[in-house]
Protein backbone atom coordinates (compact mmCIF):
# COMPACT_ATOMS: atom_id res chain seq x y z
CA UNK A 1 0.00 0.00 0.00
CA UNK A 2 2.69 2.23 1.26
CA UNK A 3 4.47 1.63 -2.21
CA UNK A 4 1.59 2.29 -4.45
CA UNK A 5 0.56 5.61 -2.43
CA UNK A 6 3.90 7.14 -3.01
CA UNK A 7 4.64 6.01 -7.02
CA UNK A 8 0.97 6.92 -7.99
CA UNK A 9 1.96 10.04 -7.59
CA UNK A 10 4.01 9.96 -10.63
CA UNK A 11 1.66 7.76 -12.22
CA UNK A 12 4.48 4.91 -11.79
CA UNK A 13 4.26 1.38 -10.46
CA UNK A 14 5.84 0.16 -7.16
CA UNK A 15 6.96 -2.46 -8.43
CA UNK A 16 10.97 -0.91 -8.67
CA UNK A 17 10.81 -0.95 -4.51
CA UNK A 18 8.95 -4.54 -4.24
CA UNK A 19 10.82 -6.44 -6.21
CA UNK A 20 14.23 -5.49 -4.52
CA UNK A 21 12.69 -6.04 -1.21
CA UNK A 22 10.65 -9.70 -2.15
CA UNK A 23 14.24 -10.68 -3.28
CA UNK A 24 16.08 -9.15 0.01
CA UNK A 25 13.74 -11.46 2.20
CA UNK A 26 14.93 -14.56 -0.05
CA UNK A 27 12.31 -14.69 -3.02
CA UNK A 28 13.97 -15.54 -5.93
CA UNK A 29 14.30 -12.71 -8.33
CA UNK A 30 12.95 -15.05 -11.16
CA UNK A 31 9.83 -15.08 -8.95
CA UNK A 32 10.00 -11.49 -7.45
CA UNK A 33 9.51 -10.55 -11.16
CA UNK A 34 6.28 -11.31 -12.04
CA UNK A 35 4.65 -10.24 -9.03
CA UNK A 36 6.23 -6.82 -9.13
CA UNK A 37 4.58 -6.90 -13.11
CA UNK A 38 1.02 -8.07 -12.04
CA UNK A 39 1.39 -5.82 -8.73
CA UNK A 40 1.46 -2.82 -10.93
CA UNK A 41 -1.43 -4.24 -13.26
CA UNK A 42 -3.53 -4.00 -10.25
CA UNK A 43 -2.41 -0.86 -8.45
CA UNK A 44 -2.08 1.36 -11.82
CA UNK A 45 -5.47 -0.05 -12.65
CA UNK A 46 -7.17 1.41 -9.75
CA UNK A 47 -5.18 4.63 -10.68
CA UNK A 48 -6.34 4.33 -14.17
CA UNK A 49 -10.08 4.09 -13.36
CA UNK A 50 -9.75 7.19 -10.83
CA UNK A 51 -8.44 9.19 -14.14
CA UNK A 52 -11.12 7.58 -16.38
CA UNK A 53 -13.64 8.69 -14.09
CA UNK A 54 -12.53 12.54 -13.64
CA UNK A 55 -12.13 12.39 -17.83
CA UNK A 56 -8.36 13.17 -17.67
CA UNK A 57 -7.08 10.87 -19.45
CA UNK A 58 -6.10 11.68 -23.25
CA UNK A 59 -6.89 7.92 -24.67
CA UNK A 60 -5.08 9.57 -28.49
CA UNK A 61 -1.40 9.92 -26.88
CA UNK A 62 -1.98 6.80 -24.65
CA UNK A 63 -2.82 4.09 -27.44
CA UNK A 64 0.24 3.97 -29.33
CA UNK A 65 2.27 3.83 -25.59
CA UNK A 66 -0.46 0.74 -24.74
CA UNK A 67 0.47 -1.25 -28.13
CA UNK A 68 4.31 -0.41 -28.45
CA UNK A 69 5.19 -1.53 -24.45
CA UNK A 70 2.28 -4.06 -24.70
CA UNK A 71 4.17 -6.27 -27.31
CA UNK A 72 7.81 -5.42 -26.49
CA UNK A 73 7.24 -6.35 -22.82
CA UNK A 74 6.60 -9.80 -24.06
CA UNK A 75 9.75 -9.78 -26.08
CA UNK A 76 11.80 -8.25 -22.99
CA UNK A 77 9.95 -11.34 -20.60
CA UNK A 78 11.53 -13.82 -22.90
CA UNK A 79 14.63 -12.28 -23.51
CA UNK A 80 14.99 -12.41 -19.60
CA UNK A 81 16.26 -15.64 -19.60
CA UNK A 82 19.31 -15.36 -22.08
CA UNK A 83 20.95 -11.56 -21.19
CA UNK A 84 22.57 -11.02 -17.57
CA UNK A 85 20.73 -9.33 -15.20
CA UNK A 86 23.75 -7.13 -14.26
CA UNK A 87 24.46 -5.85 -17.88
CA UNK A 88 20.70 -4.45 -18.08
CA UNK A 89 20.62 -3.05 -14.89
CA UNK A 90 24.00 -1.19 -15.12
CA UNK A 91 22.28 0.52 -18.31
CA UNK A 92 19.31 1.41 -16.39
CA UNK A 93 20.83 2.96 -13.66
CA UNK A 94 22.43 5.54 -15.56
CA UNK A 95 19.22 6.13 -17.43
CA UNK A 96 17.58 6.56 -14.50
CA UNK A 97 19.80 9.07 -12.93
CA UNK A 98 20.45 10.72 -16.38
CA UNK A 99 16.32 11.14 -16.20
CA UNK A 100 16.03 11.88 -12.29
CA UNK A 101 18.64 14.69 -13.30
CA UNK A 102 16.81 15.88 -16.25
CA UNK A 103 13.83 16.01 -14.34
CA UNK A 104 15.76 18.33 -11.68
CA UNK A 105 17.57 21.18 -13.72
CA UNK A 106 15.32 20.84 -17.48
CA UNK A 107 13.63 23.97 -18.16
CA UNK A 108 11.97 25.31 -20.92
CA UNK A 109 12.39 28.71 -22.24
CA UNK A 110 8.96 29.74 -21.25
CA UNK A 111 7.95 28.28 -18.00
CA UNK A 112 5.08 26.17 -17.76
CA UNK A 113 4.64 26.19 -21.96
CA UNK A 114 3.45 22.57 -21.73
CA UNK A 115 3.07 20.54 -25.11
CA UNK A 116 -0.52 19.24 -25.23
CA UNK A 117 0.21 16.42 -27.77
CA UNK A 118 3.85 14.16 -28.89
CA UNK A 119 4.17 12.57 -32.17
CA UNK A 120 2.82 9.62 -32.56
CA UNK A 121 6.64 8.14 -33.78
CA UNK A 122 8.09 9.21 -30.57
CA UNK A 123 5.08 7.78 -28.19
CA UNK A 124 5.82 4.64 -30.19
CA UNK A 125 9.40 4.25 -29.60
CA UNK A 126 9.40 5.09 -25.76
CA UNK A 127 5.99 2.63 -25.42
CA UNK A 128 8.71 0.17 -27.02
CA UNK A 129 11.92 0.82 -25.08
CA UNK A 130 9.32 0.63 -21.92
CA UNK A 131 8.30 -2.19 -22.35
CA UNK A 132 11.42 -4.10 -23.04
CA UNK A 133 13.16 -3.04 -19.78
CA UNK A 134 9.70 -3.90 -17.88
CA UNK A 135 9.89 -7.18 -19.23
CA UNK A 136 13.29 -7.91 -18.48
CA UNK A 137 12.93 -6.59 -15.20
CA UNK A 138 9.80 -6.72 -14.09
CA UNK A 139 9.57 -3.43 -12.93
CA UNK A 140 6.42 -1.73 -14.89
CA UNK A 141 7.35 0.92 -17.41
CA UNK A 142 6.32 3.70 -16.15
CA UNK A 143 9.61 4.80 -14.77
CA UNK A 144 10.91 4.74 -18.68
CA UNK A 145 7.52 6.56 -19.82
CA UNK A 146 7.67 9.94 -17.83
CA UNK A 147 11.16 11.21 -18.00
CA UNK A 148 10.71 10.82 -21.48
CA UNK A 149 7.75 12.90 -22.05
CA UNK A 150 8.81 15.13 -19.24
CA UNK A 151 11.70 15.73 -21.91
CA UNK A 152 9.55 16.09 -24.94
CA UNK A 153 7.31 18.92 -22.59
CA UNK A 154 4.10 17.18 -21.87
CA UNK A 155 2.23 18.58 -18.80
CA UNK A 156 3.82 16.53 -15.57
CA UNK A 157 0.60 15.66 -14.57
CA UNK A 158 -0.60 14.87 -18.14
CA UNK A 159 2.49 12.55 -17.82
CA UNK A 160 1.34 11.28 -14.47
CA UNK A 161 -2.40 10.14 -16.27
CA UNK A 162 -0.47 8.40 -19.42
CA UNK A 163 1.83 6.39 -17.54
CA UNK A 164 -0.61 5.08 -14.77
CA UNK A 165 -3.04 4.06 -17.66
CA UNK A 166 -0.09 2.27 -20.01
CA UNK A 167 2.05 0.44 -17.19
CA UNK A 168 -1.32 -1.84 -16.49
CA UNK A 169 -1.19 -2.97 -20.21
CA UNK A 170 3.25 -3.44 -20.46
CA UNK A 171 2.70 -4.97 -16.87
CA UNK A 172 0.23 -7.58 -17.40
CA UNK A 173 1.85 -8.78 -21.20
CA UNK A 174 5.23 -9.58 -19.14
CA UNK A 175 3.36 -11.55 -16.21
CA UNK A 176 1.88 -13.66 -18.93
CA UNK A 177 4.69 -14.46 -20.66
CA UNK A 178 6.66 -15.29 -16.95
CA UNK A 179 3.37 -17.62 -16.11
CA UNK A 180 3.87 -19.31 -19.03
CA UNK A 181 7.40 -19.75 -18.18
CA UNK A 182 6.11 -20.85 -14.71
CA UNK A 183 7.44 -18.79 -12.18
CA UNK A 184 3.96 -17.30 -10.39
CA UNK A 185 3.69 -17.54 -6.76
CA UNK A 186 -0.12 -16.60 -6.37
CA UNK A 187 0.08 -16.05 -2.61
CA UNK A 188 2.50 -13.19 -3.25
CA UNK A 189 0.55 -11.82 -5.72
CA UNK A 190 -2.48 -12.19 -3.91
CA UNK A 191 -1.43 -10.05 -0.65
CA UNK A 192 1.16 -7.54 -3.13
CA UNK A 193 -1.63 -6.51 -5.35
CA UNK A 194 -4.55 -5.92 -2.66
CA UNK A 195 -2.42 -3.13 -1.18
CA UNK A 196 -1.15 -2.01 -4.26
CA UNK A 197 -4.80 -1.21 -5.85
CA UNK A 198 -5.88 0.78 -2.15
CA UNK A 199 -2.49 2.68 -2.00
CA UNK A 200 -2.55 3.49 -5.97
CA UNK A 201 -6.10 4.26 -5.63
CA UNK A 202 -5.68 7.08 -2.98
CA UNK A 203 -2.56 7.97 -4.46
CA UNK A 204 -3.90 9.53 -7.46
CA UNK A 205 -6.65 11.17 -5.70
CA UNK A 206 -4.06 13.15 -3.36
CA UNK A 207 -1.86 14.06 -6.41
CA UNK A 208 -5.11 15.72 -8.26
CA UNK A 209 -6.31 17.49 -5.48
CA UNK A 210 -3.49 18.38 -3.48
CA UNK A 211 -0.18 19.10 -5.85
CA UNK A 212 1.06 21.09 -8.59
CA UNK A 213 2.50 20.00 -11.94
CA UNK A 214 5.89 21.19 -10.96
CA UNK A 215 5.84 19.38 -7.18
CA UNK A 216 4.53 16.25 -9.31
CA UNK A 217 7.84 17.15 -12.30
CA UNK A 218 10.11 17.13 -8.33
CA UNK A 219 8.62 13.78 -7.19
CA UNK A 220 9.20 12.03 -10.15
CA UNK A 221 12.65 13.37 -10.37
CA UNK A 222 13.10 11.56 -6.55
CA UNK A 223 11.03 8.44 -7.42
CA UNK A 224 14.11 7.78 -10.17
CA UNK A 225 16.75 8.84 -8.45
CA UNK A 226 15.43 6.35 -5.28
CA UNK A 227 15.02 3.54 -8.25
CA UNK A 228 18.61 4.04 -9.49
CA UNK A 229 19.75 3.79 -6.00
CA UNK A 230 17.66 1.03 -4.69
CA UNK A 231 18.59 -1.08 -8.16
CA UNK A 232 22.02 -0.28 -7.14
CA UNK A 233 21.69 -1.90 -3.65
CA UNK A 234 20.41 -4.79 -5.20
CA UNK A 235 23.15 -4.90 -7.85
CA UNK A 236 25.80 -4.61 -5.54
CA UNK A 237 24.55 -7.12 -3.39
Amino acid sequence: MLAAFIFSLGGVGGAIILVPILAALGIPINIAKPVGLFYNTVSLTGASVENIRKKRLDTKSGLPLIISSFLFAILGAYLSKFIPNKTILLLFIGFLVFSGLMFLFYKKKQQNAYKEKVSFGYLTAVGSFAGILSGLLGIGGGNVIAPLLVIAGLNPKKIAVLTAFVVPFSSFSGFVTYWAMGNVNWQLILFASLGGLIGATLGTKFMHKNIKPETVKKILAVILLLMAIKLGMKLGG
